[in-house]
């Protein structure tokens, strides 16, 4: 059989598309590290977007990148450093060329404002303390008295599907039943801890008609099924 025979067996190729593959990544390693060690590509500007709470100048130190360093190092590395913020949920990583990293950033926002003898303290509704000072960003958030996850939980809820009723809620708590107490514009809401956002709209129709007549509401109970109970101060 003739060499020429032999590689045109299966076999060899087979071999020969391994050895192309192996080579093409080889060239590529080598290609990027090149380019990497290039001045042209050092970094000179990082740009966070996304941003609500936290500062650029936060996220920048997480990151601990110098003009030094360039573009195309490992970003996994540098995503990881940026979400061990605590008010950091995700991070995104990409180059924009030659010399900008681009960091994009979803926040833990706050649902609550935790009230005890230290002051107030702004919780996600995970259930996790975020590192807001509440004085500098002047947050409105219902307050609530107990570091309690199903109700951050509940909260968290009504902030994603409801966010104007959200905005009208000043405190939140869960009665001795653990039942969900909601102040709400001079007036108490009670209902399921399990209570739909939607299903606490229910007290809508119902606070206009009282309103329209002139009764000052004291608590609108939720807890009955396909009822609204009013009780009138």
């Amino acid at each position: 059989m003739s060499v020429r025979e032999r590689l045109r067996r299966p076999g060899w190729k087979i071999i020969g598309f391994v050895l192309l593959v192996v080579f093409i990544m080889l060239a590529a390693r080598a290609t990027s590290q090149l380019i990497s060690g290039l001045s042209f590509f050092r970094v000179r500007a990082v740009d966070v977007r996304g941003l609500r709470y936290l500062s650029a100048d936060d996220v920048v130190a997480r990151l601990r990148v110098d003009t030094l360093q360039s573009v195309w190092q490992d970003l996994s590395i540098l995503r990881r450093r940026v979400l061990g913020h605590p008010q950091i949920r995700d991070v995104s990583m990409t180059r924009r060329l030659p010399g900008t990293l681009v960091v994009t950033v979803i926040e833990n926002l706050p649902v609550a404002l935790l009230s005890d003898a230290r002051g107030l303290h702004p919780y996600a509704g995970s259930g996790r303390a975020l590192p807001i000072d509440p004085a500098r960003a002047d947050l409105e958030l219902p307050v609530i008295f107990s570091q309690d996850p199903r109700l951050l939980a509940a909260l968290e809820r009504v902030r994603r599907e409801q966010p104007v009723l959200f905005a009208r809620i000043s405190e939140a708590a869960r009665d001795r039943a653990g039942d969900l107490v909601l102040g709400l514009d001079g007036f108490r809401v009670r209902a399921p801890l399990g209570v739909s956002a939607d299903g606490l709209t229910d007290i809508f129709p119902v606070e206009f008609d009282l309103a329209r007549r002139g009764l000052p509401i004291a608590e609108l109970d939720l807890r009955y099924r396909d009822q609204v109970i009013a009780r009138i101060q």
